[in-house]
């Protein structure tokens, strides 16, 4: 650490430091952003590249801010308080442990970790260098693939969706039939191991309405069923690919289907009951001209984003972007996700494909829940995140202002109450090249 900030440091060595609405010029919204470099991660300000969180070490209050719990009402002036990584109360008012670290935060807003439903983060660097693309493999079934494994915790795409408060993200394979195992990732960490939060979360499949294929998958989970019983009696030797597909069958995991069409969801539906699998949707333009069928048999949808054109040329111009809002007057089930589509070079934009479904119908509170909540929920990862409720994990972010809005900026965000780096190469980028231009004016 250089000299100078290890003076700036010292400003914080009493146990508990706290801003204050009465603060001097340097407690100001720069000073909050100082305060996050030099006490949680003050390696930060030399590196080049973005260094992981440490545990967190000291309790945290955040005190003051709008709290958006999504499972409960908003706390106008609220309090925040996590310790070693879990949330330890929240409410008007709470108790600080000793020791406490606080933050006040005056006008601005916490909220939980943005989560993406369906990318391919970590898996795709650039699309057009086929070395820096590991999100398939060879064949036609692949449902022992797990996509965790082959995640790359060194992309320099992780920072920028991190930046725009999105800390948690499904990364999932792609092609062939059955593609394999998606994984929800904490973006932030040394290795694979260390942002899985999930190894888990959906089989994913490419849908058709060919018979033929059809009658293709139906014999593969017969075999599954079969190996299953075989290995059970101890006379089979382990098939991982049918080992795979074992918590598909008894529902621990969705069969996630990539389906457009009223014709291939109507389709997936009745497959999933004929073979009692638990359903997801994926895609879904078709979705609310099935809805009667998907509120009966309970099958959520995650819509892949709204920044798209419609499917017939028929089709109302603003049916994408009023999709969302259209579901929630269903009573569908959805979250929305921004990867599906763009890839993980275009999930940063998850919250303002929501806040153009808000500007189209879909409600405020919906808007965040499909961003949060929903999909946690959908995963299986809601008794960790997806809300800021005592217990679960302190994984949020401390925004300027609505975090739908695009002037909007996080400021400090935390992953299982670690404080994590929100620079990126679009942040420094821009800095170098302000840099140089004022250089030229002088």
């Amino acid at each position: 650490m250089s000299k100078s900030m290890k003076s700036f440091a010292s400003l914080f060595q009493t146990p508990k430091f706290q801003f204050t609405p009465k603060a001097t010029a340097m407690r100001s919204i720069a000073f909050l952003k100082l305060f996050a470099i030099a006490v949680f991660y003050p390696v930060f300000a030399e590196a080049s590249d973005q260094i992981p969180g440490k545990p967190q070490e000291k309790p945290i209050a955040i005190v003051g801010a709008t709290i958006h719990p999504i499972a409960g009402e908003t706390i106008e002036r609220g309090v925040i308080v996590f310790e070693k990584g879990v949330i330890a109360g929240i409410g008007e008012t709470a108790t600080l442990p000793d020791g406490c670290v606080v933050v006040q935060a005056d006008g601005k807003h916490v909220y939980p970790s943005l989560i993406e439903a369906y990318s391919d983060i970590g898996l795709v660097e650039i699309n057009s260098v086929r070395a820096s693309v590991d999100s398939r493999e060879v064949g036609e079934f692949n449902p022992n693939v797990r996509a965790a494994a082959a995640f790359n915790p060194d992309s320099e795409l992780i920072p920028v969706n991190r930046a725009n408060g999105i800390l948690l993200a499904v990364t999932a394979p792609g092609g062939g039939r059955i593609a394999g195992r998606s994984s929800m990732m904490m973006l932030d960490g040394w290795t694979w191991e260390d942002m899985t939060l999930k190894a888990d979360v959906g089989m994913h499949v490419s849908w058709t309405n060919r018979q033929d294929e059809l009658q293709e998958l139906k014999q593969l989970l017969g075999q599954a069923r079969r190996y299953m019983s075989a290995r059970q009696a101890g006379d089979q030797p382990m098939d991982l690919r049918l080992e795979a597909l074992q918590p598909v069958l008894s529902g621990k995991i969705p069969w996630v289907v990539d389906a457009d069409s009223p014709e291939e969801i109507r389709s997936a539906v009745a497959f999933a009951v004929a073979e009692n699998l638990r359903l997801i949707v994926k895609g879904g333009p078709g979705a609310i001209e099935c809805a009667e069928l998907l509120v009966a048999q309970k099958v959520p949808v995650i819509v892949s984003g709204v920044y798209r054109t419609p499917r017939r040329r028929h089709h109302p111009y603003d049916g994408p972007y009023a999709l969302p809002g259209n579901l929630e007057r269903a009573g569908i089930e959805f979250c929305i996700s921004a990867g599906g589509r763009f890839g993980a070079s275009g999930i940063r934009n998850l919250p303002y494909h929501v806040g153009t479904a808000v500007a189209y119908g879909l409600s405020e509170k919906a808007a965040l829940e499909s961003i949060t909540l929903n999909p946690a929920r959908i995963l299986g990862i809601a008794d960790r995140v997806g809300s800021l409720v005592t217990g679960l994990d302190a994984t949020l972010i401390l925004t300027d202002g609505n975090i739908l809005e695009t002037p909007t900026k996080v400021e400090l965000a935390f992953i299982q109450g670690r404080a994590v780096d929100l620079n990126n190469k679009h942040k420094q980028l821009y800095r170098k090249y302000t840099e140089k231009y004022e250089r030229q004016s002088e």
